[in-house]
């Protein structure tokens, strides 16, 4: 499966191009809800909410113990959705 240019915005793309891109971002879809994606990396870890409008992404414990929550609207580009999510809190 070929996604669609990085500029898209992500409500252009299918459901199965975005759980594939999360997938290749490393992300790990969970079992029991599954517009729920968690993703650890060397210094931060985060939940990513597929919701109705937006993209939410909480980093667990990224602020003095405190998570840290931020939403993105589908209308942005995929990369600047990557640049935004995965550069971590």
């Amino acid at each position: 499966m070929t996604l669609p240019s990085a500029d898209t915005p992500l409500y252009n793309h299918t459901l199965p191009d975005i759980e594939l891109w999360l997938k290749q971002q490393g992300c790990q879809q969970n079992s029991s809800e599954l517009n729920r994606w968690e993703i650890a990396k060397a210094s931060w870890s985060a939940d990513l909410l597929l919701e109705t409008d937006s993209l939410v992404v909480r980093y667990l414990e990224a602020s003095d113990g405190e998570d840290i929550q931020r939403g993105f609207k589908y209308s942005l580009s995929r990369q600047d959705l990557e640049d935004a999510i995965f550069a971590g809190p």
